[in-house]
């Protein structure tokens, strides 16, 4: 028993003084190393770059396909050949060889409009991924101030915990000495030791809490190497305008809803890129090439050279494809449709979220006040309790009651304050202004 208290006594000394050597990681800069190193984040910019690759002039079909070509041709055989005049030849081991080379130019002049309106979608895409990447970030954004906050909840309620035992211990010295002079029965001191074996354990736990947070910090952090630090504890809150006005900035800003709008952009020119099989294509080829042959004595011609500039227009219209085409403007209709119904329902949904949160926020502002105001009729309560006690006025048990009121009216209000946090950041996401507030 005696070897189990030194031991929580060591480890309670070494947790603080390890906290008093840690840093202090501002939300600012927590940010800052989020953004440069962040995994998700790193593959979102990627996929940025990906698409502004494929929307590039060099990817839409608008230039022209030049190719160049070249070879050679060996024949051997035995050839006899009779003439009109009725005189014939043979040769035996006939050779012939033929050389060619050629440079080729293929230019699709109309296309239905299909290349114009892939162009259009190609540049949505990019619209699109610049979104889903703002997406990435403000989903990381939250869950680095989830965590962060998530920190400095934990260190406060450590600092809570830390004091309490103190107290604890305290009390533990004067029933030993109140015991020893027999001013107190087995069973208060007793109930002492109880209660700073239970403040040991519930600051130690707490403290492995705040250990595994800031482990989970450190992946979104984008930090391999285990990291200590503290965190701010400071928390302010953002004015909020009226409901009309937030659901005003949801519809023109929500992440969202810009995704759904951009997807129907690029149904639309679906629709449009589909039709244009129902036109024909109009196309340009060209070549400049060059041949040369050398013949046996059994052709007309000993050798031949040939070089110059080929050209033609072709023109194609498929009249009937099976009805591929008209089932692919169908069901790219359908998938406008269907985007259309999305955008209705994420409307809807998102002025439904943006009610709900926005009155639990109220309320936790609302709960904060009241809290404060436990907090400070909590501590006069203990203080006035603490004082009788040191006089004989009231039991340990009377006490310890004050005590622990006093370190849940604390507990509650931090728990309050972050959570109302949080939640005004769930707010900012909702209305688009997450990456634009300072926190």
């Amino acid at each position: 028993m005696m070897k189990h208290k030194i031991y929580i006594l060591i480890l309670i000394g070494a947790l603080s003084f390890q906290s008093k050597a840690q840093q202090i990681l501002t939300k600012k800069e927590a940010l800052k190393i989020t953004l440069e190193n962040n995994y998700g984040i790193k593959i979102a910019t990627n996929n940025i770059e990906i698409a502004k690759n494929n929307k590039n002039i060099l990817n839409a079909n608008f230039l022209p396909t030049v190719s160049a070509a070249t070879g050679s041709n060996y024949r051997r055989d035995n050839q006899e050949i009779t003439r009109q005049d009725g005189s014939s030849t043979s040769v035996d081991g006939a050779v012939t060889k033929s050389y060619n080379a050629s440079v080729n130019l293929n230019y699709t002049i109309f296309d239905g409009l299909g290349r114009k309106y892939n162009y259009e979608a190609l540049k949505e895409t990019y619209n699109l991924s610049e979104l889903q990447a703002r997406e990435t970030i403000e989903n990381t954004y939250l869950q680095l101030f989830t965590l962060y906050f998530q920190i400095a909840r934990l260190s406060e309620n450590n600092n809570n915990l830390k004091e309490a035992l103190n107290i604890s211990k305290q009390r533990l010295e004067r029933a030993k000495y109140k015991h020893e002079f027999g001013q107190s029965t087995k069973l208060e001191l007793l109930n002492a030791e109880v209660d700073v074996n239970n403040d040991s354990i519930a600051f130690i736990n707490s403290k492995q809490q705040y250990l595994n947070a800031k482990r989970s910090l450190n992946i979104v952090l984008g930090q391999q190497k285990e990291i200590t630090y503290d965190v701010e504890t400071e928390v302010t809150f953002n004015k909020l305008v009226s409901f009309d006005e937030l659901l005003n900035k949801v519809k023109a800003n929500n992440v969202l809803l810009k995704k759904t709008e951009k997807n129907l952009a690029i149904s639309e020119f679906n629709i449009k890129i589909n039709k244009a099989s129902y036109l024909p294509r109009i196309g340009l080829t060209t070549s400049y090439g060059w041949n040369k042959s050398q013949n046996p004595a059994t052709s007309f011609l000993a050798q031949s050279n040939s070089n110059g500039l080929n050209a033609g227009l072709n023109l194609t219209w498929n009249i009937f494809d099976g009805g591929n085409t008209k089932t692919r403007v169908a069901n790219s209709k359908i998938a406008y449709e269907n985007q259309q119904i999305l955008l209705q329902q994420q409307n809807e949904t998102l002025e439904n979220n943006l009610k709900n949160t926005r009155s639990m926020y109220n309320n936790k502002l609302f709960v904060l006040k009241a809290q404060e105001k436990n907090v400070t009729s909590s501590q006069n309560n203990f203080d006035r309790t603490k004082e009788r006690y040191n006089l004989g006025q009231v039991t340990s048990i009377e006490f310890r009651q004050a005590q622990i009121n006093l370190i849940n009216s604390k507990t509650a209000y931090n728990n309050t304050k972050y959570d109302a946090k949080l939640i005004e950041l769930e707010l900012l996401q909702l209305t688009g202004e997450l990456l634009n507030t300072e926190i």
